[in-house]
């Protein structure tokens, strides 16, 4: 397991080989294992694989371009008014969707979106998305054209025993 988590890396260059139907069900399968407050389980999730949309999405901020690329973009969102952790539980459903990802040999990256309004306006229009269900993250997902190696940021400076 912690090979896999120092293997997930952000991967913004990809093929064009399609993403396959079974390695995106166990993506968010992978998704909705994630921990949630109360298990209210507050998300949603947009699979995007329509070339125009990816485009769309690609022009959402500067560093959202690599979404026009990916064969599948992956959108996660959750209810606000359900749950006041929305965030932390959406935020564990994409590491566990990024974690997926690199386990599958595919490349993923973390492409931000909430809080900024605009960003999260462009998403819904483009998609649809009701007014109730803000918008968290892209995640494009494609089989890598780059390759990094496995890493850790690891900083002995940032740990603290029984206390600061």
């Amino acid at each position: 397991m912690l090979d896999l988590i120092k293997k997930r890396r952000s991967i913004r260059k990809y093929t064009a080989e399609p993403v396959s139907d079974a390695d995106v069900r166990a993506m968010l399968e992978a998704a909705m294992a994630a921990p949630s407050a109360d298990n209210v389980q507050p998300w949603e999730f947009i699979v995007v694989r329509d070339r125009a949309l990816r485009q769309q999405l690609a022009e959402t901020h500067p560093w959202a371009a690599m979404c026009a690329q990916a064969p599948v973009v992956f959108v996660l969102c959750g209810y606000g008014r359900r749950s006041t952790h929305w965030v932390e539980d959406v935020s564990a459903a994409t590491e566990n969707l990024l974690l997926a990802a690199a386990g599958l040999d595919l490349g993923a990256v973390w492409v931000g979106v909430y809080p900024n309004e605009r960003s999260e306006e462009h998403v819904r229009r483009a998609l649809s998305i009701p007014r109730d269900l803000r918008v968290l993250c892209l995640v494009p997902v494609g089989h890598p054209a780059e390759s990094k190696s496995p890493h850790t940021k690891y900083n002995e400076g940032k740990v603290h025993t029984d206390g600061y």
